[in-house]
């Protein structure tokens, strides 16, 4: 399944004992819909606070339920502010995190003196000049393959490597808004928004391109932090070698 969701109200994606999680939310939702008690796998763990327009969610049914109704079943009975936009059955070997081939997220800062109240949810406010010029060039160091281990401040149980592959890192400015494109092929807990928090400070003239490539090469857990807010990094799309709906999958 493709999901969208606002991430404001939810601890994180992953499910979590008494806690508002988007995980908790679909599994409910599932079981109000088929009746079964099922757990759902998702293609990327989205911190707390964190939004996403294409999370790849998947879930192993015997239900009877007629293909074409899960979409609008689901949206019935999920909360306002997580959707179903699309599914797919799919083989029984797919699995939803390491068949994806990369994870594309846009993180949105609004450079304002003024803050606004439309992007308050989705925007990390940051007032005072940005020097985009300087930000892209420290941004493309990021390209190719690295340890990122600086950029996360938690290693986790089950990650084996701190090394990954970036294809795209840039920054765009629309008006006031100023969009930061990233593209792996998976990240570290936390690795985005400490990224960001980076950037920002290079951007502000608080950090040198030097010192962030110091930062880079010191390969020590959580020195590029603090991070920058959840609210403003967004899950874009998860890619797979075969897109959702190819091959041996029905479009439901």
């Amino acid at each position: 399944m493709i999901v969208e969701y606002k991430g404001n109200n939810y601890c994180g994606f992953q499910l979590q004992a008494k806690l508002p999680t988007i995980q908790g939310e679909l599994e409910r939702a599932l079981y109000r819909l088929s009746g079964e008690k099922t757990r759902v796998a998702s293609a990327s763990r989205t911190d707390s606070g964190v939004h996403a327009a294409g999370q790849v969610v998947s879930f192993k049914t015997t239900s009877l339920v007629a293909s074409d109704r899960f979409v609008s079943g689901l949206n019935y009975y999920l909360p306002v502010d997580i959707a179903v936009k699309a599914a797919y059955r799919v083989e029984d070997s797919f699995n939803v995190r390491s068949k994806a081939v990369s994870r594309e997220y846009k993180y949105y800062i609004l450079n304002s003196r003024v803050r606004s109240p439309l992007w308050e949810d989705y925007s990390f406010l940051v007032s005072g000049e940005l020097d985009m010029e300087a930000m892209n060039s420290v941004a493309g160091q990021l390209v190719g393959e690295h340890d990122f281990v600086s950029f996360t401040s938690n290693l986790g149980v089950e990650l084996k490597s701190t090394i990954r592959r970036v294809y795209k890192a840039c920054f765009v400015r629309e008006e006031e808004m100023v969009v930061f494109n990233i593209k792996a092929n998976s990240f570290l807990p936390h690795q985005v928004r400490n990224t960001i928090g980076a950037l920002v400070r290079v951007g502000q003239g608080k950090m040198t391109e030097e010192e962030f490539r110091s930062i880079m090469l010191a390969r020590k857990l959580g020195l590029a932090g603090p991070a920058a807010p959840a609210k403003g990094l967004c899950l874009i799309k998860v890619n797979y070698n075969k897109s959702l709906g190819e091959e041996n999958s029905e479009n439901i």
